[in-house]
């Protein structure tokens, strides 16, 4: 994955004169509590939404069986959206957990616990980050399917940063019970 899907395209900001970098985004959505199709299509809308953020593609959703998630989880519905973005990494961690928060995502102690909505930074452009709050490339990117598989539907030449080719990594995950959804369709407005 590159920096941009065009390096010498640069965005200026109208009111500063700031030039910024357009950068692609790779961002993991999820839902296993509620109406999980509402959540995920509420989520594109409002990426779709943001100021400075275009949505360029919407995976297929799929079906997966929960991942080191407490026991009577139910199966969650994944999908991944790709958006092209001048905003900085942090402005976008803002804004995901803003949407997160806008349906009633109740966050927990206990790792993988279940959720109205996750919205997951995977990739933004070629940026690194390894702070309390914001790891890129996203540190468990590499061995979900649930990310990968989506991912490798609209991108299959895609590369993850300092992991290597999408489809190697999807190959070496294995059967994490995920199913592919056709009966079931996001939509970029």
């Amino acid at each position: 994955m590159t920096e941009t899907p065009n390096p010498n395209i640069i965005d200026a900001d109208t009111l500063t004169g700031e030039m910024r970098p357009i950068r692609r985004v790779v961002i993991g959505l999820g839902s296993n509590l509620g109406e999980r199709m509402s959540a995920l299509q509420g989520a594109v809308d409002a990426i779709a939404d943001t100021p400075d953020v275009w949505v360029t593609s919407v995976s297929p959703v799929y079906e997966t069986e929960p991942l080191d998630a407490p026991a009577g989880s139910k199966s969650f519905l994944n999908a991944v959206v790709l958006a092209d973005t001048t905003l900085a990494a942090n402005r976008l961690l803002d804004r995901a957990l803003a949407i997160e928060d806008a349906y009633d995502r109740e966050r927990s102690e206990v790792p993988n616990s279940p959720r109205t909505l996750d919205v997951d930074l995977i990739v933004v452009g070629d940026r690194r980050s390894d702070t309390e709050t914001l790891v890129l490339p996203h540190p468990r990117a590499a061995e979900r399917a649930f990310v990968l598989q989506p991912w490798h539907d609209l991108e299959p030449e895609a590369e993850l940063p300092d992991h290597g080719p999408i489809a190697d990594l999807l190959a070496r995950v294995g059967d994490q019970h995920i199913t592919r959804r056709d009966d079931l369709a996001l939509e970029v407005e």
